[in-house]
């Protein structure tokens, strides 16, 4: 358990923020797929990725294994559409949540391009066992609206299948972001890619295009990672924070926060050393209304962040949080529930009322559902409450290892005024 007591109006500091799992993750698919001498420098420490390399080791040096993910939801999506074209005999698992979250919009749509995918227990649902061939590829259509991640998955595959991939996207596209994110990656390997309207094309290359020269990615730092910094200065008096590492022109969705920081009173500005994140005197807006729907990873942070503030917030676009690591809209208004705050929540919106933080209990116990999110985003309330102890801590290790560290250094280590 981790007790943290925050309550510092001042605060100056420089940190070196983690680089970006989602693009870490997609450098390495793409680098399998293409079978390149691709180097990706400062590539995520983060567990999702390593146990991502780990499983790509073993795929690497052998035609049949048994692959683990744990919690890591990427990868499943990810590596069932790599195994498909991977020829070998496969079984990919994961933890019980794991299990319990939803694959079958992106078997189904492998089985109909060729894949020979059959479910190990419940239908639709890991573990997976799967029989690597060359697929034809082909037309197929996916729900778009119950997660990108099955459509990056597919789309990086594409260029070993036969035919390549015409893939229409129906329904609400959500976080479209990384879907873009995705493309842009495969452009930058030479991938012949489109996206009009409702449809994404991906061009097949031949084997002897499969083998490009060696080059070399450089990953940026994490703008989600950079959500909870932001907050952290929101809820100063005059904090001010150095972020390094981030781009200004970013393929990340979430580097949105910039903007959104500028509502809770805090500037952005690059520099030679990287972000400098500063409050500034500002009212702050009595409600803050947002659509999520293109960066959800952010949301749980915003939530937090105005309930600490006590702004009223009304959050739109959260269909996907249902089915994340824990169901993240249940377990906000769970936890806050604790501070005597009643969050109302649907399938794919919040509604926070307005409260006041001056009567928040003076201790609060945070459960964590094996979430890193509801980790990073709870420890923002030891701003206001004098004793927070946050569960399980050790579960950031899923996207920011060194979070922790950070903020012992910013907070404890005389970084205060």
């Amino acid at each position: 358990m981790k007790c943290l007591n925050l309550r510092s109006e001042k605060f100056t500091g420089q940190l070196t923020l983690p680089a970006s799992k989602s693009i870490s993750n997609r450098l390495l698919i793409l680098k399998a797929v293409l079978k390149t001498e691709l180097v990706i420098e400062n590539g995520s420490s983060a567990k999702d990725t390593l146990d991502l390399q780990t499983a790509l080791q073993a795929i690497h040096t052998t035609d049949s294994a048994t692959l683990d993910v744990g919690h890591a939801g990427t990868d499943l999506r990810f590596l069932t559409a790599l195994l498909s074209t991977c020829p070998g005999e496969w079984l990919l698992t994961g933890s019980e949540r794991l299990q319990q979250r939803p694959i079958k919009e992106l078997v189904s749509a492998l089985q109909h391009l060729g894949a020979t995918i059959s479910y190990v227990n419940a239908q639709g649902f890991a573990p997976l066992q799967i029989k690597g061939q060359q697929l034809l590829g082909g037309s197929v259509e996916l729900d778009a609206s119950v997660s990108s991640q099955f459509i990056s998955a597919l789309l990086m595959v594409a260029p070993r299948f036969k035919n390549g991939l015409t893939l229409t996207l129906k329904g609400k596209v959500v976080s479209a972001s990384y879907i873009t994110m995705t493309l842009a990656l495969m452009r930058q390997l030479d991938i012949e890619v489109s996206w009009e309207a409702n449809v994404i094309s991906v061009k097949p290359l031949l084997e002897s295009e499969l083998h490009l020269k060696p080059r070399t990615f450089f990953v940026e730092s994490d703008w989600s990672s950079a959500s909870y910094w932001m907050a952290f200065v929101a809820l100063s008096q005059s904090g001010r924070i150095t972020l390094s590492g981030l781009e200004p022109n970013s393929l990340q969705g979430d580097a949105v926060i910039i903007k959104l920081a500028e509502v809770f009173g805090v500037s952005s500005t690059f520099n030679a050393h990287g972000l400098v994140l500063q409050k500034d005197a500002k009212e702050l807006p009595e409600c803050f209304e947002y659509d999520f729907t293109n960066c959800p990873d952010i949301a749980q942070t915003l939530v937090v962040l105005c309930c600490a503030l006590g702004i009223e917030a009304r959050c739109y676009g959260l269909e996907t949080l249902v089915g994340k690591e824990t169901n993240r809209l249940l377990a906000l208004q769970t936890e806050l529930k604790k501070l005597n705050v009643e969050v109302q929540i649907t399938e794919n919106s919040l509604y926070l009322p307005n409260v006041k933080p001056s009567q928040f209990p003076k201790q609060l116990e945070v459960e964590t559902y094996n979430d890193h999110r509801m980790a990073m985003c709870m420890a923002l309330l030891a701003m206001r409450v004098p004793q927070v102890c946050i569960k399980h801590p050790e579960v950031v290790d899923k996207s920011y290892p060194t979070f922790w560290e950070d903020v012992n250094y910013i907070f404890l280590e005389g970084n205060t005024i």
